[in-house]
């Protein structure tokens, strides 16, 4: 990493949202879970920081529902200028990261078959 970027940076909903995902994965067993933290961790939050343009921009999404459309509105008021509210999709979950500057803030983690985002918590 070059001397301009700073750390990742794990919100708290990010841990909630990984102790979730140890219970959401257990049947399957704890080398699920571990799996995904040595992914997580080892190749997919390095590649972000290094490339954090990699994910889709979340906000450009179609947007169907007057009540969708609403609070993508309020999660706009929360976004400073030059911010960007990405995803990344990889293998059976989605990230939900912001890029702010020269920092990669993680928000959220959720396995595809889990229900969607909660943004209120993130502001």
């Amino acid at each position: 990493m070059d001397g301009r970027r700073r750390a990742p940076v794990f919100t708290e909903n990010f841990s909630r949202n990984l102790d979730a995902l140890r219970l959401f994965l257990e049947p399957e067993g704890r080398a699920a879970f571990e799996r995904l933290l040595d992914r997580l961790f080892d190749d997919i939050v390095p590649m972000l920081c290094r490339h954090s343009q990699s994910g889709r921009i979340f906000l450009q999404h179609s947007i169907r529902s007057k009540e969708a459309r609403s609070l993508a509105r309020k999660l706009k008021t929360f976004l400073k200028k030059g911010d960007t509210l990405r995803e990344f999709v990889v293998d059976d979950y989605l990230i939900l990261y912001l890029h702010r500057d020269l920092q990669v803030i993680f928000l959220s983690i959720k396995h595809h078959r889990q229900l969607s985002f909660d943004l209120r918590r993130f502001w």
